[in-house]
């Protein structure tokens, strides 16, 4: 079977729309799907457009089985577009509102998708299920930045966008700016041109990409120190998601992150973390036992993302008063060293100072700061 829709000024489809293996169909006018087009649909179904905005509306997401995509001047999604096999982005971006999920180019049955580049991805949410492993066509600005995952569950629907905006001033769908100076302590610097969004609830982990735009040379020179970090729902801040591997140049790039729920994080980026010897001085000031209940043990935010750890604390006249291998965030602010008679005993208010030594197994870096307890 083959059809092709010319004339009117769009296919209005109120019906049960069914294509069968050997149908083929080429939309050259828009598509408002208020029946069903749903999943059980095979064949190959085209979308063109040489001179106009082409666009898909309704009441229904309108799914497709092959699809091409050949719209000189672009197609907008107003109901979702769902592909169970292949998708050939020829010509045109997809575009999708960005103020919600509702909305999307899902890619439904772990299937594939040819020809992504600048000119032709989704400029908005694309989304994918039935997936263990997915790199989504995203872009933003006639830039293509693919975001690609690795999950264990391939139950969970994923959606992800691309952002290229800077975090400190996003775009108006955005509800809040994600300001890069409030961030975890081993977190050096952190994009300032791009960010994605990346929604599901399971675990995941997510290889983020960089090019020229990137501008990685004003985030690192040394590219072991690219991390992913994400912002914190709960924190209201950035975090560290881990470098657990990177590949490319200054120029060209990814990095993959540690597992982390996506859900958990409103938005993700590229940032970098400190190299040896870059940060002299680390000072924290916490107040142990002096009964709020907050800020009671000496916490070095992103400490987990490290294999192995050695902490020493000194009082001002160089003696050891704590020392720790692989220390966990839980020192109350007492005294350990070779002069202490009772554990039990609170050192007194004042400032202290402490080498923290990191280890991961492409990586070794040294801390050092001040402390001052303050109960």
């Amino acid at each position: 079977m083959s059809l092709f829709a010319y004339a009117q000024t769009a296919v209005n489809n109120f019906g049960n729309f069914k294509m069968h293996e050997d149908a083929s169909v080429g939309f050259h006018t828009d598509i408002i799907n208020n029946g069903s087009l749903d999943n059980d649909n095979q064949g190959f179904a085209g979308i063109y457009s040489t001179n106009e905005l082409r666009s898909i509306s309704g009441n229904n997401r309108a799914v497709f089985y092959n699809v091409e995509i050949d719209a000189i001047n672009d197609l907008e999604l107003y109901t979702s577009l769902g592909v169970t096999n292949e998708l050939n982005f020829e010509n045109g971006t997809v575009y999708t509102p960005r103020d919600g999920v509702n909305v999307s180019l899902n890619f439904l049955n772990d299937n594939v998708y040819f020809g992504a580049n600048n000119t032709n991805h989704v400029d908005g949410y694309a989304s994918v299920s039935q997936s263990y492993q997915y790199t989504f066509p995203v872009g933003d600005n006639n830039y293509l930045r693919p975001l690609e995952i690795l999950c264990d569950d391939n139950t969970i629907t994923y959606h992800a966008s691309y952002n290229f905006y800077d975090p400190n001033t996003p775009p108006s769908n955005f509800s809040q700016a994600f300001t890069t100076t409030d961030k975890q302590i081993f977190i050096n610097k952190i994009s300032s041109v791009e960010f994605w969004t990346l929604i599901g609830t399971g675990e995941v982990q997510a290889t983020l990409t960089w090019n020229p735009n990137s501008k990685i040379d004003e985030l690192t020179s040394d590219l072991e120190t690219l991390r992913v970090v994400g912002w914190s729902i709960s924190d209201n801040k950035w975090v560290d998601l881990g470098g657990v591997a990177y590949d490319g140049d200054m120029f060209n790039g990814k990095v993959t992150s540690d597992l982390f729920i996506p859900n958990a994080y409103e938005v993700i980026t590229l940032a970098s973390g400190f190299g040896d010897g870059d940060l002299s001085n680390v000072n924290i000031i916490f107040t142990p036992n002096n009964g709020d209940d907050k800020n009671d043990t000496l916490v070095f935010e992103g400490l987990e993302k490290y294999q192995n750890n050695n902490l020493v604390i000194y009082n001002r006249w160089g003696s050891v008063v704590y020392t720790a291998t692989d220390y966990t965030n839980n020192w109350r602010g007492n005294s350990e060293g070779k002069m202490t008679i009772n554990e039990d005993d609170d050192l007194p208010v004042g400032t202290y100072f402490y080498t923290l030594e990191l280890r991961n197994d492409n990586v070794e870096l040294s801390r050092k700061g001040w402390i001052y307890i303050h109960r």
